[in-house]
């Protein structure tokens, strides 16, 4: 088959693997295409909470045609024992003659013996179709195998001149509808969604996806040292239905601690950095290891600043209103202690277009 026709088919694959994004942590979402003569048998996608795997559903639809097919997979089939039985090895007893796979999986339990698998059953492989698409696709999964954290998008809604609200706090709605209807389409495809203490208690945000129709909804986490967030607040209220994870430090309050828990909320202990504030080096690694993979960062100032210059910004979403509020009103960004040009993060710019009256801006460091 020619390279512009395994692109076609990996692509198809790569497609279906986003319908998991945001449902299938800490699993990757993987996209799976069965094809013969040019016709598509079977076509599957990391199910929520990560199983079925994407190849299982597929050859549950191609059933016996799979035989002499081609399986296209966004990432190296499993190969080790789990909660389910290998994908490689379904794809060996499904009788399929060539495997086309986009990018290698490099957790341990994997890492190159899915593909050998494949091989020492005289199964055909082809690498690196589509590898940059997909290391795009699967980037919250490489990050947390890699870096042990979940990877990062940091929303910023702002008026022409960079600010949040005016000087009397007013901020609904600087941005339109679009936008806002934006936020919750990348709510959905995120496994959750953070913001700082002082944005939960000014704003008292539900952090959840409305309007879309979709029933899923991601994690909603707070960081606040001290846990003194409002106690009939909307999350407070909603976190036995839906997940709220709140990181604090060491010498947050008991009593707050047992109200919280009460409620519902899941409290993970981080420990403090410089000038008492959590170490959001440390708060990453914890999301990381209780699975998250893609987190999306709702602000504030504060929260933001400091996620920036801890370097762990992987993706800006920059929403820009045509108003201006001047001076006064509140910064996107708090303080960063920047006093030359070369200290600055640097992202490159990926994609611009217009939400309605606003402009999206998506940026990356790479």
């Amino acid at each position: 088959m020619s390279m512009g026709e395994d692109d076609r088919w990996m692509r198809l694959a790569l497609a279906l693997g986003a319908r998991g994004l945001g449902r299938v942590w800490p699993n990757p979402a993987v996209g799976c295409v069965i094809v013969k003569a040019g016709r598509v048998l079977g076509r599957g996608w990391t199910q929520d909470g990560g199983r079925p795997h994407a190849e299982t559903m597929a050859l549950a639809q191609a059933g016996a045609q799979a035989r002499g097919a081609t399986a296209y997979v966004s990432l190296e089939p499993c190969s080790h024992h789990g909660k389910t039985p290998p994908c490689a090895d379904a794809l060996t007893r499904a009788g399929v003659a060539r495997v086309v796979v986009a990018l290698g999986d490099p957790d341990p339990r994997v890492s190159g013996r899915g593909l050998a698998a494949l091989r020492d059953a005289g199964i055909q492989v082809t690498e690196g179709v589509c590898t940059q698409e997909a290391q795009r696709a699967h980037r919250g999964f490489l990050t947390r195998v890699g870096q042990g954290r979940p990877m990062l998008t940091l929303k910023l809604a702002t008026s022409a001149d960079g600010r949040i609200a005016t000087a009397s706090g007013e901020s609904q709605w600087i941005t339109g509808p679009r936008a806002r209807a934006w936020v919750h389409g990348m709510r959905a495809c995120h496994d959750a969604v953070l913001v700082g203490a002082g944005t939960a208690r000014a704003d008292d945000p539900s952090l959840t996806v409305r309007g879309l129709g979709i029933t899923h909804q991601p994690v909603r986490i707070v960081l606040s040292r001290r846990l003194d967030l409002p106690l009939d607040s909307a999350l407070m209220r909603s976190a036995r239905d839906i997940p709220v994870w709140l990181c604090h430090g060491p010498d947050a309050p008991a009593a707050a601690k047992t109200a919280w828990e009460a409620a519902g909320a899941r409290l993970i202990a981080v420990t403090t950095g410089l000038g008492g504030q959590l170490d959001l080096g440390a708060v990453m690694t914890a999301l990381g290891a209780a699975g998250l993979t893609r987190v999306f960062c709702e602000g504030g100032g504060m929260l933001a600043a400091g996620l920036l210059g801890a370097d762990l910004v992987d993706d800006l979403a920059l929403i820009t209103a045509g108003m201006v509020l001047g001076a006064e009103g509140t910064p996107a960004i708090g303080a960063m202690g920047i006093a030359a040009l070369a200290e600055a993060p640097r992202f490159a710019l990926t994609e611009t277009r217009a939400l309605g009256g606003d402009v999206l801006s998506l940026w990356s460091r790479g």
